[in-house]
């Protein structure tokens, strides 16, 4: 019962519910030992049964939480939409607000379609960066650069020429809340992503360019009605292999 938000409790005859305040989280029938106990929206028969508990050792998690790199160079080679599906498959058991899940995927790998994002947001970058929020960001600099790259030289600056963009979107009228859990499962994601040879990063001028609701590049995406982005990860094959883990800035904590 203790592992409960709230919604059940002991009884004289057993567990019953005291509050309805259900978030089908499934503690309830995942902790019993017994396997005593049941519930329609998380069933029984639908768990998976731990022999172990499933804990890395602290070295091991830390090497790996470490290991995590953004990758900017990839192959040109597509990625399986099978492998896909089965690296976003993991997205859902972020943790959620009161287990609101309600984050959906939009995934781009058309070559064409991909090169029509990256013209479309260096368009508004460029006007952007003179009199919006690029133009205020402590990045200002480096982001012009970025684009003047890619009228320059033709370099994708930003999508990377990477084989794959995934959108994370949310409904509209859960926009914020669907933000915060948009970064739970994407970072999910991204320490899922090398199990499976794959490299990912952040593409923020995208979040930037979509949050501005710019037209040309919203009528590229062809999104589900009522449904905006919250999120969005490039992906893809890495060229290189890091070889070292990289130092932090010195970690800051106060107590009380």
């Amino acid at each position: 019962m203790k592992v409960c938000r709230g919604t059940l409790g002991m009884g004289e005859h057993g567990p019953e519910v005291v509050d309805n305040f259900c978030i089908a989280c499934g503690h309830c029938v995942a902790v019993c030992p017994n396997g005593a106990l049941d519930h329609k929206l998380a069933p029984l028969a639908n768990q998976v049964l731990l022999e172990a508990p499933s804990i890395l050792n602290a070295d091991m998690a830390a090497h790996f939480l470490r290991s995590r790199r953004s990758v900017r160079s990839f192959q040109r080679k597509r990625i399986p939409r099978e492998t896909i599906q089965e690296l976003l498959a993991i997205a859902p058991f972020a943790p959620t607000a009161c287990n609101s899940q309600g984050v959906s995927y939009h995934v781009v790998d058309d070559s064409v379609t991909l090169k029509g994002i990256t013209a479309a947001i260096a368009d508004w970058a460029k006007e952007d960066l003179r009199n919006g929020v690029l133009g205020k960001s402590p990045w200002s600099e480096n982001t012009a650069n970025t684009i003047q790259r890619y009228f320059q030289y033709g370099e994708d600056t930003i999508l990377r020429d990477a084989p794959c963009l995934i959108i994370a979107t949310a409904d509209n009228s859960s926009f914020h809340l669907g933000r915060d859990n948009t970064h739970f499962a994407l970072a999910y994601t991204q320490l899922y992503a090398p199990s499976l040879g794959l490299g990912t990063c952040w593409s923020g001028l995208f979040e930037y360019c979509a949050g501005a609701g710019y037209e040309p590049l919203l009528q590229l995406l062809k999104l589900p009605e009522g449904r905006s982005v919250t999120g969005a990860i490039i992906a893809g094959y890495p060229n290189y292999t890091f070889k070292r883990l990289v130092d932090r800035d010195p970690l800051q904590i106060t107590w009380q």
